[in-house]
């Protein structure tokens, strides 16, 4: 009885443990047509306060860019870079660079050309969070945004 009583105990420390991850940043998704032909995928980061996302354009050296790679598709094609407003630019002395970030939040879009009435833009997404204490390791997710 005292050894289920302490694995029960220690089941219940570790899902108490892992619920308390830290997860400072939510990601959401959506498109919208712009012609039957065209089309605007939208990743949006939703960032807790004090925490921020770097940009895609950081260069070597610095911290785990915001990299979003689409998966090919006989559906849609991609049409130029994936966009981002202008990042807060900041000289970070534990990369020795400046290097530019977003907070609260930042939506990155993507512009695609239909092949067909409607698509579902699947890929991944890597980034790193950072507060002014420490950085989170590099979290990679996958996303599937439907198209209509």
């Amino acid at each position: 009885m005292k050894k289920i009583l302490t694995i029960a105990i220690v089941l219940l420390a570790a899902l108490q443990a892992k619920a308390q991850i830290l997860q400072p940043v939510q990601w959401s998704y959506a498109a919208k047509k712009t012609s039957d032909k065209e089309a605007v995928v939208f990743i949006k980061a939703t960032i807790d306060a004090g925490w921020h996302v770097y940009s895609q354009f950081v260069k070597d050296g610095g911290p785990v860019k915001t990299t979003i790679t689409f998966n090919p598709s006989s559906t849609f094609s991609l049409v130029g870079a994936t966009t981002e407003p202008k990042p807060i630019m900041r000289m970070e002395k534990v990369f020795s660079m400046e290097v530019g970030f977003f907070e609260k939040s930042v939506i990155f879009q993507q512009k695609i050309k239909l092949k067909t009435g409607q698509a579902t833009v699947t890929g991944k997404l890597e980034y790193m969070t950072c507060n002014d204490q420490k950085c989170l390791p590099p979290d990679e997710i996958e996303f599937s945004i439907p198209v209509k």
